[in-house]
């Protein structure tokens, strides 16, 4: 079993940067591929961005591409979202997941993720 969780969410103003991080526990970190997530207030959760297995290959949704960098330290069984001209649109609650073990590509689907953490808030305002 993984266990993930996630941190630093805040609140921020149109146009900074923010980098929340994902800790994960219990399971060989470095055997799943890791994505993120985010939900907004009465929308569905949608995929952000994903990263392989040692870090070499990553997806991005098109809303985020060239502001939102994900990466990844197996040394310290973390992912990382790093998100630079945030706009009041990317407001959600950001969940990071991971695919069971042995699937070295991230995948866009959720239903692809095994393991959830509990979400951390960024709210951007204008």
């Amino acid at each position: 079993q993984v266990q993930l969780v996630e941190s630093g969410g805040g609140l921020v103003q149109a146009g900074d940067s923010l980098r929340v991080s994902c800790a994960a526990s219990g399971g060989t970190f470095s055997s799943h591929s890791m994505g993120w997530f985010r939900q907004a207030p009465g929308k569905e959760r949608e995929f952000v961005a994903g990263v392989s297995i040692n870090g070499a290959t990553s997806i991005y949704t098109d809303p985020v591409k060239g502001r939102f960098t994900i990466s990844r330290d197996n040394t310290k069984n973390t992912v990382y979202l790093q998100m630079a001209s945030l706009k009041p649109e990317d407001t959600a609650v950001y969940f990071c997941a991971a695919r069971p073990r042995g699937n070295y590509f991230p995948t866009r689907e959720a239903s692809a993720y095994t393991y959830w953490g509990q979400g951390t808030q960024v709210t951007v305002s204008s």
